[in-house]
């Protein structure tokens, strides 16, 4: 480690040599112990801890990004490492471009090695790195616990129907929400005119709706009754499409929405959940992977991790849906809609953060401060409720709210409005969404391309 600060101190003044360097690889940034944003002191006669706890971040050293000779134009021999920095050296290496080491960086790497530490900056990422998916623990082979699953061990999208939404279901889950910055109201200011504006745009919007459907004005009432009794399972099946329409299916005729992606009734297992219950939405919307350009998805890598392993990331809802931007909830009676709204409010939650993180990445919050960022539907066999989720930023500290988009009944007025949510959301799809696509790009594309990370327990 000695030698590794050695070498790290010669880059920073120009002295490189041709050995390389270890590969970083992305961390929980609460699996280490030490306390977020505040990297160990250096302790020992040499600083030996210096490199191990001062921050997890990691600049990949230039010759692992293109050949440098060193001075003397000789490798050094490889019993003349340090046995932990030759275990790292041979592990499978990583890929990266080979690009000039940035005046930027170099001033990084030397102020890790004259102060142990890295700038605030990197720093202030850790709480957005990608999470290591925690396992339960094991029970031995003669234990007879071992042969029962206890029901939070049980993913939610495995238990039946009904325990989906139980912990949604005590009206004090609201109260928990607010405990994590979470608001079930408007903010004091509430969203910026540009966004009232825009929701109203989205809302009044014409768009073509389906024919031969069951909203036909001639069957509509019989449709209606025969729902007034039925289940969820019921209501979904009928209507559900009818009010939130499918991305995907959409997908087929307009090929600008091909960045989308969905999921039904899925839990969000890739996600970093405000509570102890994951999201399950029955419907959401987001981005595909393939909405992104390899440049992006590289710079993005830190904070997505191992996704298909199970890593949680706050980019991220399943490991096939980036940045999620829209939910529908379903449920049965009157009430049962305040269960909904809860689930769409945590739901949304998160997908308002994610954007807030990114741009909070590139100090371009300002941006998005009061803006609508997601937005979501609650409906029964009779009622819809929309809303618009968004964050107020103070330096800081983040709130999040939503803002009541329209509220109506399907059956009122002869029908009248029953078409208003479904052409309220393709025109999210196919008006709000390229401008937030891209404005999430603009912001990925600003993310340090040189940021590479390194475990404790790589040395």
């Amino acid at each position: 480690m000695v030698r590794t600060r050695s070498r790290l101190a010669g880059l920073a003044e120009g002295r490189v040599s041709s050995t390389p360097g270890p590969q970083g690889t992305p961390l929980n940034p609460l699996e280490n112990g030490n306390e977020p944003g505040r990297p160990s002191k250096p302790t020992g006669r040499h600083g030996a801890k210096r490199g191990r706890a001062a921050s997890r971040f990691k600049t990949t050293p230039p010759q692992q990004r293109c050949a440098i000779p060193n001075d003397g134009g000789t490798k050094r021999p490889a019993d003349g490492l340090d046995p932990a920095v030759e275990a790292v050296r041979k592990r499978q290496p990583r890929l990266v471009d080979c690009t000039e080491r940035t005046p930027r960086s170099l001033n990084s790497i030397k102020l890790w090695a004259g102060e142990g530490q890295w700038p605030q900056e990197y720093i202030d990422m850790q709480h957005i790195l990608a999470r290591k998916r925690s396992m339960p623990p094991r029970r031995s082979s003669g234990s007879a616990a071992s042969t029962t699953l206890t029901t939070s061990a049980i993913p939610s999208d495995q238990k039946p129907g009904e325990d989906k939404s139980g912990a949604y279901k005590d009206s004090r889950y609201a109260l928990l929400l607010q405990t994590k910055g979470s608001y079930m109201r408007k903010s004091e200011l509430g969203i910026t005119d540009e966004s009232k504006r825009f929701c109203q745009a989205l809302l009044d919007g014409e768009q073509p709706v389906p024919t031969e459907s069951l909203f036909d004005q001639d069957i509509f009432e019989n449709v209606w009754e025969d729902l007034q009794n039925s289940n969820k399972a019921k209501i979904v099946q009928d209507i559900s499409r009818l009010i939130v329409p499918s991305a995907e299916t959409l997908t087929l005729r307009i090929k600008a929405l091909k960045c989308l992606t969905e999921s039904v009734d899925e839990g969000w297992n890739n996600s970093v959940p405000l509570t102890g219950t994951r999201p399950q939405p029955d419907y959401s919307a987001g981005f595909k992977r393939e909405a992104f350009g390899d440049n992006q998805l590289a710079k993005l890598s830190p904070f997505l991790g191992d996704f298909l392993a199970g890593d949680r990331s706050l980019f991220m809802a399943t490991h096939y849906m980036y940045f999620p931007f829209l939910s529908c909830e379903v449920q049965c009676g009157g009430t049962a809609l305040d269960v909904a709204d809860r689930e769409n409010a945590h739901s949304m939650t998160l997908a308002v953060r994610a954007v807030v993180e990114l741009f909070r990445l590139v100090k371009r919050e300002a941006e998005v401060h009061r803006q609508i960022l997601a937005s979501s539907i609650s409906h029964n066999h009779r009622a819809v409720r929309i809303y618009g989720h968004y964050a107020v930023i103070d330096g800081n500290d983040v709130q999040y709210y939503r803002h009541p988009i329209h509220d109506f009944s399907l059956t009122a007025l002869d029908g009248e409005e029953k078409w208003r949510a479904y052409r309220f959301t393709r025109n999210v799809y196919e008006t709000w969404v390229p401008a937030h696509l891209k404005n999430i790009c603009s912001a990925i594309d600003q993310l340090p391309s040189e940021l590479y990370l390194t475990s404790d327990s790589d040395f």
